[in-house]
C-alpha cells in the first residue's frame, strides 16, 4: 500500500470516529474541526457530502488520475528497445547523450536511467562507501602516535593534553 493511500485511509477512519463524537454530543462542530486539521466550514461540507452519499464522497480523486505528463508504454519500449537494438553495454550517461543528439528524445536523464533499470536493461550501480569513514578512538590514553616526517623548519615541538588556543600562542611564543 502506498503512503498515499493509507493516508488516505486514515483520514477517512479519523472523520468516522470524529464524526460519530460529534453526533452523540461528546464534541463541538469547532473540536471535531480541530482534529481533523480543517476549519469548521470544511467540517459542516464534510457532513453534508457525507450524509449525501457516504463515506465515498470524502475520498480524495486526485490520487486515483494518472498523470498527464506520464509516459506510455509504447515510449518507455521504445527507449528500452533503441538501447537494446543499438546501444547494448553502453552506460546510461553515454547512451543519453546519443539518445538526446541523434534520436532527438524529450525525456531527462532520471527517467531514461530509470526506465532502464525498471525493464532490466541495465543494472544498478553499486552503492558507493561511506566518504569520510570516522574511524575508532584509542581504547587507551597515549596510545595514538604523531609522527612528522616534513623536512621544513619545526618552530615549535611540544606534547599538550588537548590542542587549543593557549597551546597555540605558547608554541608562537
Amino acid at each position: 500500500m502506498r503512503r498515499t493511500e493509507w493516508l488516505q485511509e486514515t483520514r477517512m477512519r479519523r472523520f468516522e470516529e470524529t464524526y460519530e463524537g460529534w453526533q452523540k454530543g461528546q464534541i463541538s462542530q469547532q473540536e471535531a474541526a480541530r482534529l481533523l486539521g480543517v476549519c469548521d466550514r470544511t467540517f459542516r461540507r464534510y457532513i453534508v457530502s457525507y450524509n449525501g452519499s457516504g463515506l465515498n464522497t470524502l475520498v480524495d480523486k486526485r490520487l486515483c488520475q494518472v498523470s498527464h505528463r506520464r509516459a506510455s508504454m509504447d515510449e518507455v519500449m521504445k527507449v528500452v528497445d533503441l538501447y537494446e537494438r543499438e546501444y547494448e553495454g553502453w552506460n546510461v550517461k553515454h547512451f543519453y547523450s546519443w539518445y538526446r543528439s541523434d534520436h532527438e528524445g524529450k525525456r531527462g536523464y532520471t527517467w531514461v536511467k530509470n526506465s532502464l533499470q525498471a525493464n532490466k536493461a541495465v543494472s544498478k550501480a553499486p552503492k558507493r562507501g561511506a566518504h569520510r569513514k570516522r574511524r575508532e578512538r584509542s581504547p587507551y590514553p597515549g596510545m595514538m602516535i604523531h609522527q612528522d616526517g616534513s623536512t621544513h623548519e619545526q618552530y615549535d615541538m611540544r606534547f599538550v593534553d588537548e590542542e587549543g588556543t593557549q597551546s597555540s600562542f605558547e608554541g608562537l611564543k
